[in-house]
This record gives C-alpha cells, structure tokens and sequence, in this order.
C-alpha cells in the first residue's frame, strides 16, 4: 500500500480534530445530565440504570464483533471473569477500590480471553458462535464445581470505597451509579473513536469482504482477533461494576441465558451507534422489570412479545432511528 493510502492528509486530520472534540463535549454532557438526573430519581431506577450501563458495556464489545460480521454466544465468560475477579481482590487481598477492582475485572477478561483470540480469529458464522458458547459453558462448569470460589451459591462482596474514601451509607447507589456511567461514557467515547479509526474501518470491510482485504495488505485475522480482546476488556469492565453494585457473584453470571441477553441487546441496538447500545440495555431492564412486576407468570413472554416487535419494526436496530443516513 502506498503511503497516501495509511497517512491521513493534512485536511483529512484538521477534519477529524474538531470530529472528536465534538464527541468529547457530547459524552461530557451526556455524563452530567444522566449525573444530575440520577440525583433526583429514586433508589429503585437508580439501581436499574446502573444494571443497565454495567451490561451495555458488555453489548458493546458484543457490537464491535458484530461490525465484522460475527455474533458472539459466550460472552458470559468474560462477564464473570470481570465479576470474580473484582470479588477476589475484594476479598482476599483487601483492595476496595471500586474503580480499581472495575479495572482489574477488565484486564482479567483480557488475560482469559487472549489465548483464545487466535483461533476464533480463524472461525465466522455458527462455528464462531458456538465455539463462543462452548467456553462460557466450559467457565460456568468450573464455577459451579470450584468451592474455594463459592460453588453454586457464589459468595458476598462488601461495600467498595472510592479514591481511598468510604461511600456514605445514604449515597453508595447513587455513587456506584456515577461511577458505573462514568466508565460506560469513557468506554462508549473510546469505542466510537475505534469504530471511526482505521482499524474500526477494516472491521466493516472484514464483514464485506475477507479476500480484498487480504489483497489490501490488511490481516483479517489480526483484526479479528483485536476486537475479540476489546470485547473481552469491556465485558470485563461490565462484570466488575455489576457485582459491586450487586454485592453478590454466582456461576450464572456465565450461564448461556445471562450471554443471550448481551445478545440480545446488541441487536436491539444494531451495530450503527454507540449511544444505541446502552439505550436498549436500558428499554430491556425497564421491560424486563415491569413485564416481572405485573405478568409474574408470563413475563418471558412479555419480554419476547417486546423483542418480536423490534425486530419487525426496526430490523436494524434502535440506533437506525437517528444513523438512518450512516446505516445505507
């Protein structure tokens, strides 16, 4: 490839800074108006968004394999190992720190999912899907059989502090809420400046065609492989701030129902938008809630009645409403 091909032009990088700039100011925003709004709502919806933003998280590493054309079933791997890594550190080395231990459980996703990248970088289709599947099931066996981590039952964690100060008892939701979207707002930032990136790019290009890329002098592979680790970082990151809000880890944070519901979200979302991700995780807690309120019996159906209808309406996702233009 020539070099006019890999290096921006002077025009082309001037355009991108104030791209970005823009986009800083946009998740600052957001991040202060969800900030002050969750000051005002009460204890019970603080605590479903924050369940909401920790599993976007999740779906939005679920999203970035999704643009190159895979589906992954097993990322309930990776949310447990985030879990129960932070639950650990927690309890048997003392570190309390609610945004350590949210990074410790994103870097031990890494560690688990890096030997596998290399081989699920060589599969597409059910094979990917599957292969997925299969570890988080594999993981889900070994928790449930591991009794120095709990058994079936799992174990407690207890109250994190943050930046070395304790969290006041009438304000730890609220805190961890701040936290927990504070972190999905720096993720979904991150996220959308790798999707614009140049290796965002050959992600989409992956999807359409594996050969020209090849041709291009770009490693599919390569680029498989680096999206399955990101994906790995932010279910990690997710399983971390969940179970600290939780205050609880069990082997079905791994289960293959808990990794169809990241599944579920991201193509509620669709892989156009950031922002979309974390709105579906949301609509799906609200239903998901008030479907269990008052359909106790049938709420599955409820919720897949919900599912069927977006899906019919909205084949490309909740984010096709405001990227109709970026999706054609």
């Amino acid at each position: 490839m020539t070099a006019s091909a890999t290096v921006p032009s002077a025009p082309a990088a001037a355009r991108a800074a104030p791209g970005r700039i823009g986009l800083v100011a946009l998740a600052a925003a957001a991040f202060v108006l969800l900030a002050g709004a969750g000051y005002m709502f009460p204890r019970w919806l603080t605590f479903l968004l924050t369940m909401a933003a920790g599993n976007g998280l999740v779906s939005l590493g679920i999203v970035a394999l999704m643009r190159g054309g895979v589906v992954p079933f097993g990322q309930g791997m990776v949310f447990a190992a985030g879990g129960y890594t932070a639950a650990l550190v927690y309890n048997k080395l003392g570190f309390t720190d609610a945004l350590g231990l949210a990074l410790a459980g994103g870097v031990a996703a890494v560690l688990v999912a890096a030997p596998f990248a290399p081989l699920l970088s060589r599969y597409r289709g059910i094979f990917f899907a599957m292969l997925t599947l299969a570890l988080s099931m594999v993981t889900y066996g070994l928790l449930m059989k591991l009794e120095v981590l709990g058994g079936s039952d799992g174990f407690n964690v207890g109250r994190p502090t943050l930046l070395g100060q304790k969290l006041p008892d009438d304000r730890v939701g609220y805190i961890l809420y701040l936290l927990t979207i504070f972190v999905a707002t720096i993720a979904a930032l991150a996220m959308r400046i790798f999707f614009d990136s140049t290796r965002g790019l050959v992600t989409l290009a992956v999807r359409e065609n594996e050969l020209r890329v090849e041709y291009l002098g770009g490693s599919v592979r390569r680029a498989m492989a680096i999206n399955f680790v990101v994906a790995a970082f932010c279910g990690g990151l997710g399983g971390a701030l969940v179970v600290l809000s939780l205050g609880h880890i069990e082997p079905n944070f791994s289960f293959w129902t808990t990794s169809g519901e990241f599944v579920f979200v991201a193509i509620l979302a669709g892989w156009q938008s950031v922002a979309a991700v974390f709105v579906a995780s949301t609509v799906l807690e609200i239903v998901r809630s008030f479907s269990s309120a008052y359909f106790p019996n049938t709420w599955q159906l409820a919720l897949g009645l919900f599912l069927l209808f977006v899906i019919r309406f909205l084949p490309r996702g909740i984010g096709s409403l405001w990227t109709k233009g970026a999706g054609r």
